[in-house]
Parts: structure tokens; sequence; C-alpha cells
């Protein structure tokens, strides 16, 4: 198989980014992408950074990435992990990489004594959900996520 994931280091800025990148264009939101390798260095591995992530290899070479964070659940007073991004590269897909990073991130959270380990996936992208729900997780098909971003996220907090 020769897969192997290790934590992200500063050095990986642009890898991540490339994989961002790729990812936001699966996702067709390539125009939605601000990163840069510049604020990937200071969100994810400046002195105040709450999120990591990790890379996947084949053969030494990066095929994919998953960046989290710890979140909280008040009824469990207890952290837990939530995965921002998992992406893997259409030459490697099929090679259990993503898979390998899920694993990973369950084993993080339970040694870091996680509640919970969360992720969304977009309702088209049935590649994804097949592997999640291969993996025993559940859709919380009860809760709708709401977001504030730019101009309506400005205007609210200035009301």
């Amino acid at each position: 198989m020769a897969l192997t994931l290790r934590e992200a280091v500063r050095e990986d800025a642009a890898t991540l980014l490339g994989f961002i990148r790729e990812l936001a264009i699966y996702e067709k939101a390539e125009h939605e992408v601000a990163a840069t390798v510049e604020t990937i260095e200071g969100s994810i591995f400046g002195p105040s950074s709450v999120t990591r992530a990790l890379i996947c290899e084949h053969h030494g070479e990066p095929v994919g990435m998953a960046i989290w964070f710890y979140s909280y659940s008040t009824w469990q007073a207890r952290n837990g992990l939530y995965l921002e991004d998992l992406y893997v590269t259409p030459k490697a897909r099929g090679l259990g990489a993503g898979k390998a990073m899920l694993k990973r991130l369950a084993q993080i959270a339970l040694e870091n004594d996680c509640g919970r380990f969360e992720w969304s996936v977009l309702d088209w992208n049935e590649p994804a959900i097949r592997v999640y729900e291969a993996i025993g997780a559940d859709p919380m098909s009860e809760w709708i996520r709401y977001r504030l971003t730019g101009d309506r996220l400005k205007a609210f907090a200035d009301s």
C-alpha cells in the first residue's frame, strides 16, 4: 500500500493550498478560495492556531490532506474533533487514503478524550457519502448548518 500519514508542517503550506484549490474545483467553488500560502502558514501553523492538518503520502508523494480542529459539546462537556476538509487527489482515490486519514482522526479524537468526531459533506457528493456510511458514520439529517460570511457577516456585526 505504501501510504503514510504525518502531521503537516509549515513547509507543507503550498501543498495544502494546492489540495484546497483542487477540492474547490471538485466542489465547483474555485472562485471562493481566498487562501494563500501566507494565510495558511498563519492560520494553521501560527502561534495562536487552533487548526491542524494531516498529510497523506503514497510512496513519499503527497496525495491527500485532512484539516481539522477541536469543537466543543456543551451537552457532553467535552471537546469534539471537527474535520473541516478531507481531500484525496484523483490519482490516489481507491488506495484507502481517505479511510486512513479518517481512521487516524478517529484515533486522535479518542487519544484526546473527544466525545464526537464530526464533519459535513455536500449532498451531491455520493462517493464521499458512500465512504462515510461504509465506516459507520450517521448523517445528522435533523440539523441544518447556517453560515454568515462577507458583507452579510459585517452587516450583521455592525447592526
